[in-house]
């Protein structure tokens, strides 16, 4: 990103004697980019976690515990997404057109007649981008298409994946890639005044490792 205002001024300057032109930017984001960003989520929302009331309308019943109700601990039915967990890393991969990523979780709930489960595990979530108009952004929205447990025994799979999806939709989604309001900008043209660069419109198209971002420019002489 930072070698963005250099380029966009090269641009400007091919652009200059006609000052009514349109081009077109591309911006190429790697797999090492999207890690930091998932890093810097991570690191201000830790530790982002939901509970499972939040998922099913209610408990299992908060009072029960892994040993008993006569322990006195509540288990916490709740899902927490994390960096890592038993060597698989929360990140970002492209594959094949499209974007995947290991999200890394672990937690607990309270089946009735069984008691406090506690989980861990990853899921395998694709991230669909799209164009919101709201944000004027072009955002990821991860969608979980499997868990992988450990420590359940097999138990509850189906709702510790809407567990772990809700959780992303209240802590991750959407993720932001880049905003049309940040994107146009004025710059100064050596003896011919400044040029106006007007963001009109955004594509995209994952290619191999790295998704490719394409910005449509209007350019004008600034007044």
């Amino acid at each position: 990103m930072s070698t963005f205002p250099k380029i966009a001024l090269i641009l400007a300057l091919l652009a200059a004697p006609a000052f009514t032109q349109t081009a077109e930017l591309r911006l190429t984001f790697n797999e090492q980019f999207f890690d930091a960003l998932l890093e810097a989520v991570f690191t201000k929302l830790e530790p982002p976690s939901v509970s499972l009331a939040s998922v099913s309308g209610e408990g299992f019943g908060e009072s029960i515990t892994a040993g008993g109700p006569s322990e006195g601990l509540a288990c916490k039915e709740a899902v927490t997404l994390k960096k890592e967990i038993d060597g698989v890393r929360t990140a970002v991969r492209f594959r094949n057109g499209k974007i995947y990523a290991p999200i890394a979780f672990l937690g607990n709930y309270n089946p009735p007649l069984i008691g406090c489960i506690e989980f861990r595990g990853w899921a395998e979530t694709n991230i669909e981008l799209l164009y919101d108009a709201d944000r004027k952004a072009l955002v990821g929205n991860a969608k979980v298409l499997n868990v992988n447990l450990s420590g359940t025994g097999g138990v509850g799979g189906e709702l510790i994946a809407r567990m772990v999806q809700n959780s992303i939709d209240s802590r991750i989604n959407p993720i932001e890639i880049v905003s049309m309001d940040k994107l146009s900008f004025t710059v100064p043209v050596k003896d011919s005044g400044s040029l106006r660069m007007n963001a009109l419109g955004i594509r995209h198209q994952v290619a191999d490792r790295a998704l490719d971002v394409y910005i449509k420019y209007d350019f004008q002489k600034a007044k």
